[in-house]
Formats: C-alpha cells, structure tokens, sequence
C-alpha cells in the first residue's frame, strides 16, 4: 500500500504532513512513501533525507495522487490534482467542509473516502490525533512573541537606579489551547495576565497558569458537549463588552482567539473599545482568517488606529513551519494508524468507531 503527499500552494501553507520522523513508523505498517520532489526543501529538508529513508520521490504530482491509496495533505487540493484521485482512495487533511461542500460533494460522489481532521471529537483516545490543539498550542505562543516584537516597551517590571518600568498588562480573549498557551507564554516573559471566556470552565486553567479569570456577572457556561465555545446570547455580549471597555483602558497588549467551529469569527472588539486603548498598544487577532474579533483586523496586515497596531495573519503557523509540520504529521501518522487493520494488513474504515464516523465526510 502507498501513502503520498503533495506541496501545498506556498503562497499559503509552508506546513507539510510527512516529515523524516514519520517515515519509518509508516513503513512499520507496511506502506511505501511517495512524495513530490522538493517536499520539504523549504524547511531545510532535502530529498536526500527522504531517499536514505526509502521514500520515493516523483516530480509529477499527479502521478503521486493517482498512484497512492492514501493522500496526506493540509488544506484542500486544487480541483486539477484532487481530479486524478481514484475511486476507493483515501483523503486526509483540514478539508474545511464548511467552505469546500461542493468540491467535497464531488470527490465524496467519484467514492473516494474523504477525511478531516479538524471534526475529530474531543475524546481521550483521540487526543494523539488533534491536529486543531497542537497546532492551536504553536499559534498561542507564536502570538505573543509577534506581539511583544511590535510593542514598543519592555514586558517585565525592571527596577532602574532611573526608575521603574511597571510590567506590560496583557489580555487574552478566549482561553481555548492556543488562549491557554498565550497565558503561559505571556506570563513566562514577565507581563501581567487577564483573560476572559464564554467557558467558565477556563476560569480554573486560567488561574493556574497564573493569569486573573475576568468574569462577566450572571455568566452561563457556554461550553459545547465537544468541548468548544458556542455562540453567546445578547445578553452575555452587552456585559462581555461593558467589562471589556473598562478592562482595555488599562491593557497594553490583547491576544484574541476566540473561534467557533465553521462560523465568522464573533466580533468582540468594537472600534469604541479600541477608540479607549492607551497609543502604543498592539492586538494581535488570531481569528483574522474568519473575519476577525477586532472591527478593524485585516489579513496579513498591520492596521494602525489612533495608535494602537491591530495584527492578522491567514496563517502564523508559517512563521513556525518547522514545529507546525512535526506535530501535524504525527498527528496525521496516528489517525492513519487507528484506520490500518493489523492483522489482515489492510484498511478499515470501521463506522463504529467514533474517531472515523465523526471525520469521514459523507
């Protein structure tokens, strides 16, 4: 059996999804690895690397994708390459099926079995599979360090014979893993952390990373059965912004995270809020791609608002793609793995298990 894996477009994925730590726990099982030439020069691996581990490398794409009964990949292909893919065939990667149901309606109708993995549940078994937590992890702490590169003030408290310079106050809005992260991150560089979610569940992790829990009074637990952030009600948003319209005069830095699952991004900071920010202070919008919780974010730009620096990027993760690629394709390797019948060396696609009826699109 093959497992294959194509380039994604550079201009927006730098991440791949086999890399050279993988290879042997594939062939464990029995596949042969076929990747396109270059794979991963990008992030300084050579095809070198991949042949001593017994990869085969193809410069035609299509043939990869063609040949392979199992395609990796992070984002949905092009309709060109995605074409040549065979019935039966197996599909995994981020396929978005929120944005792609079309594309994914026709793929899913020439029978190839289609996988994405950003609808895994959040079970205990499937936590060594969960590529939105690793690759939230490396977004939080990304984050921070963009953020703090872009504020113009030193972030911990320094004790001069000239003076003192207070600590930077930072606040993170959402305290999902990559708002978890951002605490701990923050709080490692010596800021001062708050942090506010529509989860009360979070007020707990929050605390004990060492980060104040702002808490919106009369709160209600808006916390999915999967463990993620639901829509709030309006009454939940008029006291969220009320509290963050005094807590943001006093803030220096804003990390926001705050996603739903194939949704706009919620709009949480409102141009009067950020109107009443100190000159100086930064935000870095991590929900950019999904139309951002700032009103003024823009993808891949920095905005300047009375000045205050409002950041977006499509993908952080590119400035990470070393990191990003390691724990994706491991991620990638162990949902492969719990699809692969030992014993009669095969692959099935056992509908009882939860893992695989949740991720396969039907």
């Amino acid at each position: 059996m093959r497992v294959g894996s194509v380039l994604e477009n550079q201009e927006n994925e730098k991440r791949i999804s086999i890399t050279p730590e993988v290879i042997k726990k594939y062939t464990s099982l029995g596949f042969e690895v076929l990747l396109g030439e270059n794979y991963g020069r990008h992030i300084g691996i050579s095809d070198d690397v991949y042949l001593k581990l017994g990869v085969k490398i193809s410069k035609d794409d299509k043939e990869i994708l063609s040949s392979s009964d199992i395609i990796v990949q992070l984002g949905m292909l092009p309709d060109d390459k995605a074409s040549v893919i065979k019935e039966n065939k197996i599909l995994i990667g981020v396929l978005n099926p929120y944005e792609n149901k079309d594309k994914l309606e026709n793929l899913s109708k020439k029978k190839i079995n289609l996988f994405s993995l950003e609808l895994l549940p959040r079970i205990t078994r499937a936590q060594s599979m969960d590529i939105l937590s690793s690759q939230a992890n490396l977004a939080g702490y990304k984050a921070v360090i963009e953020s703090f590169a872009n504020f113009e003030k030193a972030i911990p408290m320094m004790m001069t014979a000239a003076g003192t310079i207070p600590a930077a106050k930072v606040l993170v809005v959402g305290a999902g893993v990559a708002g978890l992260q951002a605490i701990a991150t923050a709080k490692r560089m010596g800021a001062i952390v708050f942090a506010t979610d529509v989860r009360m569940a979070s007020k707990e992790q929050v605390e004990s990373l060492g980060g104040k829990f702002l808490t919106v009074e009369g709160s209600e637990n808006l916390e999915t059965e999967g463990g993620y952030a639901k829509e709030a009600s309006e009454d939940f948003k008029n006291k969220q912004e009320q509290l963050l319209s005094e807590t943001l005069k006093k803030i220096d830095i804003v990390i926001c995270t705050a996603l739903i699952p194939g949704k706009k991004a919620p709009l949480i900071i409102k141009d009067s809020m950020i109107n009443n920010m100190q000159p100086g202070s930064v935000i870095y919008d991590l929900a950019a791609i999904q139309g951002g919780n700032t009103a003024f974010t823009e993808v891949n730009k920095i905005v300047e608002k009375n000045g205050i620096k409002i950041m977006g990027e499509s993908n952080i993760l590119n400035k990470l793609p070393i990191s990003s690629s390691s724990l994706y394709a491991k991620n990638v390797f162990n949902f492969v793995d719990n699809l692969f019948d030992k014993k009669n060396k095969k692959i099935n696609i056992n509908l009882d298990d939860e893992i695989i009826e949740k991720t396969l699109i039907k």
